[in-house]
């Protein structure tokens, strides 16, 4: 049976809840407001998020999100790097994956958290 892998995502901004789960921030930019010390994050996977350009491209504009979303999925493609630093993170246990956008159905984690979980998938380890 394949082992099942735990992805959620949560805004910087909503309270931690208390399980014990790995927070990774996945926004290229520290989160405006919030200082360093109070994040309660374990690691920040700044190279996982879209390049500046596409970000300043999508503008977190609903309408342009198919085409967001494929276009930062080819980037994630591209980035073995900071792909697999997120993936032994998933492999080590529930992970949550924190973003700044106020749309939480319109965003990179989102794209990211299904992406890994397809890479996840038929995972052997």
């Amino acid at each position: 049976m394949a082992k099942q892998f735990d992805i959620d995502i949560a805004r910087v901004h909503d309270e931690a809840s208390d399980t014990d789960r790995t927070r990774l921030l996945v926004d290229r930019i520290w989160p405006r407001g919030i200082p360093k010390a109070d994040l309660g994050h374990d690691d920040w996977i700044k190279d996982i998020a879209p390049t500046t350009e596409l970000r300043k491209w999508f503008d977190h504009d609903p309408d342009k999100w198919r085409e967001f979303r494929n276009r930062y999925l080819q980037e994630l493609a591209d980035n073995t790097d900071a792909v697999d630093r997120c993936l032994a993170w998933c492999r080590a246990g529930p992970v949550t994956l924190l973003f700044a956008a106020k749309d939480r159905d319109h965003n990179q984690a989102v794209v990211l958290r299904d992406y890994l979980k397809q890479r996840l998938k038929g995972s052997k380890s």
